[in-house]
């Protein structure tokens, strides 16, 4: 698996032209929906609060993971608006990467002047 794949490319970008558009210092909230439109003027194939099921000995149980955004239908993408992380936001993509089969996730921060972005590759 390429590591910087097309569509995460695609997926960093357009993260890129919201935060130049809206800089840094809104509510997540507000990124994701700039981002939900942004995604749609790129023609990128999204879902928005996708739900992860997570199963134990192989029964689904009644809690979930929602992740902001599946793309491609491969590519997780979980939104920040922080000044700084504080060590769970990785954790939390690495569990529902777990909790999916999806391989490859994105964690996106807009809190700071300059856009921040991990990649994920089980």
């Amino acid at each position: 698996m390429n590591y910087k794949d097309e569509e995460t490319y695609k997926i960093i970008g357009a993260a890129m032209t919201v935060h130049n558009s809206l800089g840094c210092g809104f509510l997540e909230a507000v990124y994701q929906e700039a981002l939900e439109k942004e995604f749609l003027f790129q023609r990128i194939n999204f879902e928005r609060e996708k739900k992860l099921p997570i199963f134990y000995r192989g029964e689904k149980l009644n809690t979930y993971y929602q992740v902001d955004f599946l793309c491609f239908n491969s590519v997780l993408v979980e939104l920040k608006a922080l000044q700084s992380y504080s060590g769970t936001e990785e954790s939390q993509v690495l569990n529902y990467l777990k909790a999916s089969p999806q391989k490859k996730a994105l964690l996106i921060n807009f809190g700071k002047k300059s856009i921040e972005y991990k990649r994920f590759v089980l």
